[in-house]
């Protein structure tokens, strides 16, 4: 059998509000509590399992989630419904802007719990420099 990622823990303030969040900007259903846990699933199979934990214990982390055109452009449409600042960059400087990186667009926003999510359409490609 390959290796692939089955699912991850995501570190929540509330685990309902996070999963909520994230399944309305991405179009994608809330899956049924288990435990400690509210799930996302995405198509490729990966689940995120929410789980709410102390808000001083929360450590960022980045999500990035490669999406066909017209996903990006209902999330987007979304995004800007609901009034979430977006950014064209990591580090969160461009604001209300998109990127064109890679051959698609991109965008980056924060989760309910302060974690980075990015949406791309195109996957992340990197070439050595020649010499």
């Amino acid at each position: 059998m390959a290796v692939e990622l089955n699912h991850t823990i995501v570190h929540s303030r509330d685990n309902r509000e996070s999963a909520a969040f994230l399944a309305h900007i991405l179009g994608l259903e809330v899956g049924t509590e288990w435990g400690p846990f509210v799930p996302v699933d995405t198509a490729n199979g990966v689940q995120l399992d929410f789980a709410s934990v102390p808000a001083d214990s929360i450590v960022p982390q980045h999500y990035a989630f490669l999406i066909s055109d017209d996903e990006f452009d209902a999330a987007f449409e979304r995004l800007r419904a609901g009034g979430i600042t977006y950014y064209a960059d990591p580090a969160m400087k461009l604001a209300n802007e998109i990127n064109q990186h890679h051959g698609g667009r991109g965008l980056y926003f924060l989760d309910p719990s302060g974690h980075g999510m990015e949406i791309i359409t195109h996957p992340y490609t990197f070439t050595e420099a020649a010499g």
